[in-house]
C-alpha cells in the first residue's frame, strides 16, 4: 500500500512538472523573444521549481555540493537522470548545453535550448560532429557560459560501466578552458526510465577543476577518474551498492 501510494505521487509529481514547464513558457517567452536573459530567468525559475516541488511532493531533496562555476568554463558530469540536468541548470548563472540534433523540435525545451546558446549535434556522424561541436562553441563564445557536456553521452544507469567519449577530451582541448568535473547520485532516486521516485537525497557535486592545457588522453584518464570515483561515493552514501 505504501508502494503503491508512493507511485501515484510519483505519477502526480510528473504531470505537474511538465504543466509548471508549460505555464512557466507563456509567462516568459514573450520577454525571452526580444531578450536572452529573460530566457535564463525562465530555466532558472523552472528547474528552482522542480527541485521545490520534488522536496515536498515525494521527499526527493536536493543538494549542491562544491564550488558552483560561475566563469566560462567546460562542465564534465555524470549523467543519470533528468533530475541532474535540473540541479546544475537551477545553479549555474548561464548553462548552455551540447545537445541532440532532434531536441531542437521538442516543444518549449527545443526553443529554449537554442535561446540560451545550446550546440545540436547530430550523433550519427562521429567524426563531423565533433567538429561540429567545436565550430558552433567557437562560434558563440561572445556569449559566455558554462558548457556542460555528458562524457558518457547519454543516461547511464547506476552501477552501469560506459566508456567516456573523446567528444569532450575535442573539447576541452579546442576550447582551452579549464574544465569542472560533476558527479552525482541522482539515479538511485529518480530512475532514467521509471515513473516511481524514490525519497532521500540526491547530491551534484562539483569537483576541483581540471586546469587548461593537458594532453588529451591524460585529461580524458583524469576525468574518467575523478567523476566515477565521486560519483560511486555519493551513492554508496545514498545506499547502493554495485551488483546489490
Amino acid at each position: 500500500m505504501a508502494y503503491a501510494w508512493r507511485w501515484v505521487r510519483s505519477l502526480l509529481f510528473i504531470i505537474q512538472m511538465y504543466v509548471m514547464m508549460l505555464v512557466l513558457a507563456i509567462i516568459y517567452t514573450p520577454f525571452a523573444l526580444f531578450m536572452r536573459d529573460w530566457a535564463f530567468h525562465a530555466i532558472h525559475a523552472y528547474c528552482r521549481y522542480v527541485r521545490w516541488s520534488a522536496r515536498w511532493m515525494v521527499g526527493l531533496h536536493s543538494e549542491i555540493r562544491g564550488e558552483v562555476p560561475q566563469d566560462e568554463v567546460l562542465i564534465a558530469s555524470k549523467h543519470q537522470s533528468f533530475f541532474d540536468i535540473i540541479m546544475i541548470v537551477s545553479v549555474t548563472p548561464r548553462p548552455k548545453f551540447i545537445m541532440k540534433k532532434s531536441l531542437r523540435w521538442a516543444p518549449i525545451l527545443g526553443w529554449y535550448g537554442m535561446r540560451i546558446g545550446c550546440v545540436p549535434v547530430d550523433r550519427g556522424k562521429r567524426g563531423q560532429a565533433i567538429q561540429k561541436m567545436v565550430d558552433d562553441v567557437h562560434k558563440g563564445r561572445e556569449q559566455p557560459g558554462q558548457l556542460i557536456i555528458y562524457p558518457q553521452g547519454t543516461r547511464v544507469a547506476p552501477g552501469v560501466d560506459k566508456s567516456y567519449k573523446i567528444g569532450t577530451g575535442v573539447l576541452y582541448e579546442q576550447l582551452g578552458q579549464a574544465c569542472v568535473p560533476a558527479a552525482t547520485n541522482v539515479g538511485v532516486f529518480w530512475p532514467r526510465a521509471s515513473i516511481y521516485r524514490k525519497p532521500g537525497l540526491a547530491v551534484v557535486e562539483f569537483l576541483p577543476r581540471i586546469p587548461a592545457g593537458l594532453p588529451t588522453r591524460e585529461f580524458m584518464v583524469d576525468l574518467e577518474e575523478t567523476v566515477e570515483t565521486a560519483s560511486d561515493a555519493l551513492m554508496a552514501e545514498a545506499g547502493f551498492r554495485k551488483g546489490g
